[in-house]
């Protein structure tokens, strides 16, 4: 990527006369069936373009109540698009039709217009969505005139667990947001794909979002070969994952979610009275194991390119070695 990068032909984007950009926009447009895309900054960059590209200031946008959306983009669709959400039960993802509807708005002049609905897969609780939701979502959107934004951040692994390709989907949606970083291992960018017509208008929201980039084609060499290289090695990230996630079950007193484990994030809680989060992270930081802080009790490691399987059983190793001293016993139960 770095060699890609130091080679690259550039122009300027705003002009659209960025040669990298431009191949790059395809590439990704054909690889998740859409018409066009648009290089944006950042996966939040993205989903919020989306929100300001297909909504009106007043509108109401329908999100599952657990998607990146509502729980990680700091209420951005409220400062940038000004639009309002209304919050979805969901599943880790996966919604009942009929709570969809419930939540519909139809004409009335006491209520907000229904301007979006927004979907997540592979969703941010490590699950994948089935395509069967998807599409019931889809078609009822369909009927009622209302676009769907697909937040597929990780749709490459959605789609690498799933055994489809990312255009299937994608097709679920009329615009569909996904990170060239993340799993294909960029350094920097994601992409917002959808029909002409959609793209257009999101170039312009682009710029008055500050997404102007000039010589972006810099980064975008490396998205090139985030595209035409990592999708095809995201299924060894998911094994890699399931070797840690089968590791760290061993060990007293983590609990491992094993009904998340569909793409490259394995979660655990400890199930420690005594246990120390702040000693816990030390702990680890010692070892060159960067941690974040539990989120709702539940802790995330995730699997990549550049974590190797000696790097597996150090992780679960240096994680039985603190449980074991925590607890004053052996650590693990079996090994």
């Amino acid at each position: 990527m770095l060699e890609a990068m130091v080679s690259a032909r550039v122009g300027d984007d705003v002009y659209e006369d960025d040669p990298t950009v431009k191949e790059l926009e395809a590439l990704g447009a054909e690889m998740v069936g859409k018409e066009a895309s648009l290089f944006v900054p950042s996966g939040t960059f993205g989903n919020q373009l989306a929100i300001l590209t297909h909504t009106r200031r007043g509108d109401e946008v329908i999100v599952p109540e657990s998607n990146h959306i509502v729980e990680h983009e700091v209420g951005a669709m409220a400062v940038i698009s000004g639009v309002q959400l209304r919050t979805l039960r969901d599943d880790r993802g996966r919604v009942a039709i009929e709570d969809l509807e419930r939540l519909y708005r139809e004409e009335d002049i006491h209520h907000p217009r229904t301007g979006l609905i927004c979907m997540e897969n592979a969703h941010s609780s490590g699950s994948v969505v089935p395509l069967e939701n998807l599409e019931e979502v889809y078609q009822f959107a369909r009927s009622k005139g209302v676009p769907v934004h697909l937040d597929g951040a990780r749709i490459f692994n959605a789609a690498c667990h799933l055994r489809v390709g990312a255009p299937e989907i994608a097709q679920y949606a009329d615009s569909v947001m996904f990170c060239l970083s993340k799993g294909l291992c960029a350094p920097v960018g994601s992409l917002l794909a959808g029909s002409k017509e959609f793209i257009k208008k999101a170039r312009k929201m682009r710029k008055l979002m500050g997404g102007g980039m000039r010589q972006v084609g810099y980064l975008a060499a490396a998205g090139l070969v985030a595209l035409k290289v990592m999708p095809q090695k995201l299924e060894e990230d998911h094994r890699k994952a399931q070797t840690l996630a089968r590791q760290l079950s061993r060990v007293e007193g983590i609990e491992v979610f094993f009904d998340r484990l569909d793409i490259n994030m394995v979660f655990f809680r400890v199930r420690r009275e005594s246990f120390s989060d702040a000693d816990f992270l030390q702990f680890l930081l010692q070892r060159g194991i960067k941690i974040n802080p539990p989120m709702k009790g539940e802790y995330r490691l995730v699997t990549h390119y550049w974590i190797s399987y000696p790097a597996i059983e150090h992780t679960a190793s240096s994680i039985a070695e603190f449980m074991e001293k925590a607890q004053g016993g052996d650590g693990t139960k079996s090994l």
